[in-house]
């Protein structure tokens, strides 16, 4: 969908309430957090959501982010719905997502694979990267492996990098490629495998890097470029961000992180189905 403006404003502002309450809870229970890509982007560009952002993005160490799954349900009440892989056979990304409850945020993606997706925050994991750099490569070509054959699996309409005559080929590959992965590979295997290559790092008392398992084709980032958390302002509030702000951004986005890209290439989510339900 094209956003109107004063709907999408609407819906940043229904997913600052929503971040508040995982503050809270975090704040609460002692669990560690920071804002992570886009939303740190916005936070250190323009103060809040980027101008056209439709989400936000959380990371936490993985510990921390286990702690978060089992606390969350029963802290963010009945208001909130905490999903990811385990619970839920129909979501492909391999990280949690809080959603409001009785809202509506479907994407082509999500309505093929059946996956009821409310309003969301995106919670990603961060895990400990292998000390050796042959295991570390292992690592991440495994992680990214199998976060792909998810989305290929639970759906075709899978968002390509590219545009033009690269692109039409690129989704034309996806839906050959769904095919196969439905026909012949397990669902449990993807989520098992996916979880063992992301966390196979874990007693490493040599690891000093973590890794954004989810998008395991960037990074990984020094530990001490993300812990202990500092401190960032988004929409007015006061939130935990990166150790290092600025140098997380470059690593992640480059030396033009802080200039607006074309208009061309400013993507969101794009729902075809935005009902905000009761919310506020």
């Amino acid at each position: 969908m094209q956003y109107d403006q004063q709907v999408l404003r609407r819906l940043q502002l229904t997913e600052m309430g929503m971040l508040e309450d995982i503050d809270r809870v975090c704040r609460e229970h002692n669990i560690t957090y920071f804002l992570d890509a886009g939303t740190l982007l916005g936070a250190r560009r323009h103060g809040g959501f980027i101008p056209w952002d439709d989400d936000v993005d959380l990371g936490m160490p993985r510990d921390d982010y286990e702690r978060f799954l089992q606390e969350a349900p029963e802290a963010l009440g009945g208001r909130y719905c905490v999903s990811c892989p385990n619970t839920n056979s129909h979501q492909a990304s391999l990280f949690a997502k809080v959603m409001l409850a009785d809202t509506r945020f479907e994407t082509e993606e999500t309505q093929e694979a059946g996956f009821e997706q409310g309003i969301f925050i995106d919670i990603f994991p961060y895990d400990a990267v292998c000390s050796e750099f042959d295991d570390a490569k292992r690592q991440r070509r495994r992680c990214f492996m199998w976060q792909s054959i998810s989305y290929l699996y639970h759906t075709k309409h899978i968002v390509v990098p590219h545009r033009g005559v690269l692109g039409a080929v690129e989704r034309v590959a996806c839906r050959v490629a769904h095919i196969f992965v439905k026909a012949f590979v397990d669902p449990t295997r993807i989520i098992k495998d996916f979880d063992s290559a992301a966390m196979m790092a874990r007693d490493d008392p040599n690891a000093t890097h973590l890794l954004l398992a989810s998008y395991a084709n960037g990074g990984p980032f020094p530990k001490e470029m993300l812990l202990p958390t500092g401190e960032i302002m988004f929409e007015g509030h006061v939130f935990s961000a990166p150790a290092n702000v600025e140098g997380y951004l470059l690593q992640l986005y480059g030396s033009t992180w802080c200039e607006l890209p074309p208009e061309p290439l400013r993507r969101n989510h794009a729902p075809v189905v935005l009902d905000f339900g009761t919310c506020s």
